[in-house]
């Protein structure tokens, strides 16, 4: 196998290292703008230089971002080259176009990376499908998210505190808009979706809310009540569609999932024969990361074609009920009329549609801009 590898950073240059001691595949060139002398006469800056050489059979991107990420995958898919990438934001976005042009040259495309780091959920997932049905899938898919979480429930630290922290160690960028808001918790559960159920959601499919506006008096709150909060993706079948969605969830204190510590992940998806199944691990990380890269270039050179099962078409939009904590200072005859009782400063609901709870969250922000809520299972 002749690779090439988008990208010389943190995870390509782990790419790069776990190839190096193998005999069965080769990096050709790697394509970065900036300069590596260690690298030699492998180091391009012309992407074109990849995309016209037929011995090139596969690209492996550890770039991220949409663009010019987007351009380089449709090109090399439409060239006939199977594409292995770790970039959420990409695959989430363009994913039909991907599937696409993967589907019409009769290449492979692999983002096992992209969805959890060094965890195999997506590769797991695929072979659970080839004959279960997925009854629901969920889990706790950012590190840093839960690092901030696991931070203010056992250090007794406030959010900002909390999220300095995890700055300090790595685990959140400068703007952690896309970890805090959970954007990046969306993305992966919309590759999940899709391929747990044929589907294609995009980002107006999955209502996302954060932790921005979390405070340790919720956590008090919770932790009297017996409760820990967690940032859960979840989706299932509906009798409509399928529903998606992310939002802060109070777990009661002894589940599996409450006890994930710091910056790890938990994913679980149920099946109708298997049952519940659940994949624990580092979410992300230089070698975590590359290692499911490499292992989607082994999985190709072992035969693997195509996607991670059948490409399915539009499903419309499902919602869930279940019971909310809110904690908000505007004032609601909606929410009175479904308040049960209340709790701390906030009120639980009686079981309500996610989509009603996120669109009401979404119409007090302007009124209320540090107005929380959280699912309660």
């Amino acid at each position: 196998m002749k690779i090439a590898l988008l990208g010389y950073g943190i995870v390509g240059g782990g790419v790069y290292r776990i190839i190096e001691k193998r005999t069965d595949m080769k990096i050709k060139y790697v394509l970065d703008l900036r300069e590596f002398p260690e690298l030699g006469e492998r180091l391009v800056h012309d992407f074109d230089t990849i995309l016209n050489d037929p011995e090139v059979d596969t690209v492996a991107e550890a770039m991220g971002g949409l663009h010019p990420a987007y351009e380089f995958a449709i090109a090399c898919l439409k060239a006939g080259k199977n594409y292995v990438t770790a970039n959420k934001h990409l695959v989430s976005h363009y994913y039909t176009e991907l599937t696409q042009a993967m589907k019409q040259s009769g290449v492979c495309l692999r983002c096992t990376a992209a969805v959890g780091g060094g965890i195999p959920w997506l590769i797991n997932l695929e072979r659970a499908r080839r004959i279960d049905g997925i009854s629901s899938l969920q889990g706790i898919m950012n590190g840093t998210t839960n690092y901030i979480l696991d931070t203010m429930l056992h250090g007794s630290v406030s959010f900002a505190d909390a999220l300095a922290q995890a700055q300090e160690l790595g685990y959140a960028e400068a703007n952690p808009a896309a970890d805090v808001d959970g954007l990046d918790i969306q993305r992966k559960l919309i590759i999940s979706a899709n391929v747990a159920y044929d589907c294609l959601l995009t980002e107006s499919d999955v209502p996302t809310f954060g932790i921005r506006n979390i405070t340790d008096g919720d956590i008090r709150t919770f932790t009297e009540a017996g409760y820990v909060c967690k940032l859960v993706a979840a989706a299932l079948p509906t009798a409509n569609g399928v529903a998606a969605w992310i939002e802060p969830t109070l777990l009661p204190a002894r589940t599996m999932m409450a006890a994930v510590p710091a910056n790890f992940n938990l994913i679980s998806f149920v099946g109708e024969n298997a049952g519940e199944q659940s994949f624990y691990g580092q979410g992300a990380g230089r070698f975590p990361t590359a290692y499911n890269l490499v292992q989607d270039c082994i999985d190709i050179l072992g035969g693997a074609k195509g996607f991670y099962g059948s490409l399915g078409g539009r499903v419309e939009q499902g919602s869930h009920a279940h019971p909310y904590y809110v904690r908000t200072s505007a004032k609601s005859d909606w929410l009175d009329s479904i308040t049960d009782h209340t709790l701390g400063d906030g009120i639980v609901t009686v079981p309500v549609s996610n989509l009603q709870m996120h669109d009401f969250m979404s119409s007090i922000s302007g009124a209320d801009p540090d107005a929380f809520m959280a699912g309660i299972r």
